[in-house]
């Protein structure tokens, strides 16, 4: 079967390359999924640049992608909740990866059904961002009323998380560019905040949650902007001390300046890494068939263009996702 594989670590354009391997075999508790569209996410180019090798070892060659949407078409023995025929659709572990490939063996814990009411490429758009976001939100505690802060809303992350704060009854600032201010004032953000002409600091004071999707300074700046014993849930920041003894981190302690933040807010900081979760995927295709929750896709690209879709991505211009149609 054909797929497109990190073959080395680099430029996306020398480093990624379509090639043949065999059909994927699966374990007695898998399904093999022909594939219908794979939807792309910023870590995919992170791992063809090799910044995240140290923390994700990978075999090259190694064919890349997290995201799929597709129909079953052979399962494992003790699979009992999934059919021939089935539309389904995933993000897939680690020991899974790649979906940008002809089929994908996938374990059925992270599976969900496809609402019915959504495309294959809208499905496939779904996965990484839904569960990051729910993950992240739900740690925290995220309720209704809640003022919340959630950075680069024309994002994949960012789009996905408006609307589902908004579903859950809070107050939703976000920051975009000019040009995307109204486009996601209409994913239903009770303030769009224009950073090229505002200073989102003036604007958004004692607020309950920040949502940091962008890591670096925004992450002091979300301690400083919530009220005190607020919360700050983070997807690009520190990694706090819960987390890291959730992974295994003996003796690790916050950096002094987080640790200093923190203790002046009486804040409530984690780090969320998403896990694979098919009962999250299972509440989001509710939210789906509910119209609580709408797919935003940027742009979809075939499958013999998914080298110039990678790149699309990391300009880092893209609204919502981007999407390969494999079929």
């Amino acid at each position: 079967m054909k797929v497109l594989q990190i073959i080395k670590y680099g430029e996306l354009k020398e480093g990624l390359r379509f090639n043949e391997t065999t059909k994927p075999r699966i374990s007695p508790t898998d399904i093999l999924v022909e594939t219908k569209a794979v939807g792309l996410n910023p870590i995919d180019y992170k791992l063809v640049s090799g910044d995240l090798k140290d923390m994700v070892p990978l075999n090259l060659p190694s064919t890349i992608g997290f995201d799929v949407s597709g129909v079953v078409v052979e399962k494992g023995a003790e699979v009992t909740h999934f059919e021939i025929g089935d539309a389904v659709y995933a993000r897939v572990p680690q020991n899974q990866m790649g979906t940008v490939a002809e089929y994908v063996a996938v374990d059925t814990e992270v599976v969900s059904k496809k609402p019915k009411n959504i495309s294959f490429e809208e499905a496939a758009s779904l996965p990484l961002i839904g569960l990051t976001s729910i993950q992240a939100l739900e740690r925290v505690g995220l309720k209704a009323k809640d003022r919340i802060l959630i950075h680069a809303g024309s994002g994949g992350v960012g789009s996905f998380a408006i609307q589902y704060a908004k579903a859950k009854g809070a107050y939703v600032y976000t920051t975009t560019s000019t040009k995307n201010v109204d486009w996601v004032k209409a994913l239903g953000a009770d303030r769009v905040i224009d950073y090229k002409k505002e200073d989102y600091k003036t604007i958004v004071l004692d607020l309950d949650l920040v949502f940091d999707t962008l890591g670096g300074d925004y992450t002091i700046e979300a301690l400083q902007v919530i009220k005190v014993g607020g919360k700050v849930t983070s997807i690009a920041g520190i990694l706090d001390e819960e987390t890291a003894g959730m992974m295994g981190i003996e003796g690790y302690k916050l950096p002094e300046n987080i640790a200093k933040a923190v203790d002046e807010k009486s804040a409530n900081y984690k780090l969320t890494w998403m896990q694979p979760n098919g009962a999250q995927l299972d509440a989001i295709s509710a939210m789906v068939k509910d119209g609580k929750i709408k797919p935003v896709i940027d742009t979809v690209y075939s499958f013999e263009d998914s080298i110039e879709a990678y790149l699309y991505l990391a300009t880092g211009r893209v609204k919502g996702k981007v999407v390969i149609r494999m079929s």
